[in-house]
């Protein structure tokens, strides 16, 4: 019988991205597209109870205004915002944008981005508000 030596692996803790900031906020990304599929789910919910006349809007209202309901969207909308700035915050990282054979500082690919949020979340208040 022959016998191979077996290397030490220490053990990992479960938590082990609770130890870092970096890791922390990773791992808190990957999380917030759960949050991020379920506003998809809820907002498909809504267009089906629009298209299905008053009486099952008024139902999916009632279905919202629900504490539990409630408190899955705000937590939903926090990891939401989260996932968002943590992609704003990777994208001058991930893409290389030249203009005449120069490179755009990641700073304007940032700012950019920034911009046109607040921009589009001004308009899609005014519309909504109006």
């Amino acid at each position: 019988m022959t016998t191979t030596p077996r290397l030490y692996r220490r053990p990992v803790s479960t938590f082990w991205w609770m130890h870092r900031r970096s890791y922390l906020i990773f791992v808190l990304r990957e999380l917030s597209s759960v949050f991020v599929a379920w506003f998809v789910v809820y907002l498909l919910l809504l267009v089906h109870a629009v298209g299905s006349g008053n009486e099952e809007y008024q139902r999916f209202l009632s279905w919202s205004a629900n504490p539990g309901v409630l408190a899955l969207n705000t937590i939903a909308l926090i990891f939401v915002l989260l996932h968002t700035v943590t992609w704003f915050d990777l994208a001058p990282k991930a893409m290389v944008v030249r203009v005449r054979h120069r490179r755009i500082a990641p700073a304007v690919i940032l700012g950019l981005n920034y911009l046109l949020w607040a921009l589009l979340t001004a308009i899609t208040l005014w519309v909504v508000l109006r």
